[in-house]
């Protein structure tokens, strides 16, 4: 094995708590905003993460660039739709969480 895999398989690994972050932000956060911002932010870097790790291990340019283009377009598709999801949200009324101060 050489450094690129090692150093490709690391980054892979990174990546992987940041999704696990992401779904339990999803789960466990009291209203949509907080939801929405664990779950995009989280699985963004993670997302990034896991493609810089395969693109240290593919075999070309042409999969580099895939792999680039695949990021890029989860990027613009995650922001546009947690947009849409929080502008919805607040146009039906819900309230962002508020914490209760004693």
């Amino acid at each position: 094995m050489t450094i690129s895999d090692w150093v490709g398989g690391a980054l892979v690994l990174l990546g992987m708590p940041f999704f696990l972050a992401g779904t339990v932000g999803l789960l466990r956060f009291p209203d949509v905003y907080t939801r929405l911002h664990a779950l995009t932010k989280a699985d963004n870097l993670g997302l990034g993460l896991v493609v810089a790790g395969l693109a240290l291990q593919a075999d070309s340019w042409l999969a580099v660039m895939k792999l680039l283009l695949i990021w890029l377009l989860v990027l613009v598709a995650s922001a546009t739709a947690s947009h849409l999801v929080a502008r919805t949200a607040l146009h039906r009324g819900l309230a962002p969480w508020r914490a209760e101060r004693p």
